[in-house]
């Protein structure tokens, strides 16, 4: 399903939405160019799910944990990772057992992590930062249920409008 956010804002509303309909934890995977919004998705996700400290993009230092909404929930971004055996290093894989929400950026830099994925978010750029359109691919039943809870929402201010 692809749509479009023509603002920050949308953007913002959609990650909010999308924290609402988590009932449990999945693995999704972040996908798009430097600037496309994935952080700032992310940032408004854990914002729903309650978290109220600061949230660093993870850049630099490749995960960041929280606790929020009832799930322990892991930040990750490997745009840095330059083989798929620093993936080891990161300490991720007891937590793709399904007790842990992983929001995952770049996850095709490692394609174990990103066949794991539930759901795949892409978010791209438009003519402009604030024009970027959005698609949703789910690889599971675990994100088919998700994106069946999300259409349920009717998600107001971000139609399929693509």
């Amino acid at each position: 399903m692809k749509f479009a956010l023509a603002s920050q804002e949308e953007t913002e509303q959609f990650a909010a939405a999308f924290a609402q309909a988590l009932t449990e934890p999945c693995v999704v995977g972040l996908r798009g160019d430097l600037g496309a919004g994935k952080t700032t998705w992310a940032r408004a996700l854990l914002r729903e799910l309650g978290h109220d400290g600061v949230v660093p993009s993870p850049t630099y230092t490749l995960v960041e944990p929280y606790q929020a909404g009832g799930f322990s929930v892991y930040h990750v971004d490997l745009y840095r990772m330059q083989d798929e055996a620093e993936f080891e290093a990161l300490g991720l894989r007891e937590h793709l057992d399904g007790q842990a929400l992983m929001l995952i950026e770049w996850p095709e830099r490692c394609p174990e992590l990103a066949a794991r994925a539930d759901v795949v978010l892409r978010l791209e750029t438009g003519e402009s930062a604030e024009n970027r359109v959005g698609e949703i691919k789910t690889c599971s039943a675990c994100g088919e249920a998700l994106l069946a809870r999300l259409e349920v929402l009717g998600m107001p201010e971000v139609k399929d409008h693509v």
